[in-house]
C-alpha cells in the first residue's frame, strides 16, 4: 500500500508500533525494511525525509488488522 503525506511522524510509528504482524517499508531499490525494528526506523526516516513531511511510502503490512489501523491513521490522522 501507498501512504501519502504522513506530517505526524511520531503518530505514524505508534501505529507501527501497535501491529501484530511485520509491516515492511519498501525502498526504491525494492529492499524490505522492518519498520518495527526502532533501528529501521530511524535509518529510513532520516534518509526518506528533512522537512518533517514524508510525500509517499510504499508499506507491506501482513496482517488485515495491520492494514486496518494504517488505513484508518491515513483517514484519520
Amino acid at each position: 500500500m501507498k501512504v501519502q503525506n504522513i506530517t505526524n511522524i511520531e503518530k505514524f510509528f505508534k501505529v507501527i508500533d501497535s501491529c501484530e504482524g511485520k509491516v515492511e517499508l519498501v525502498t526504491g531499490e525494492g529492499d524490505r525494511l522492518n519498520l518495527k525494528s526502532k533501528l529501521s526506523q530511524y535509518v529510513s526516516m532520516a534518509n526518506i525525509f528533512s522537512d518533517g513531511t514524508i510525500d509517499e511510502l510504499e508499506l507491506i503490512a501482513y496482517e488485515p488488522a495491520d492494514i486496518d489501523k494504517l488505513v484508518n491513521f491515513m483517514v484519520n490522522g
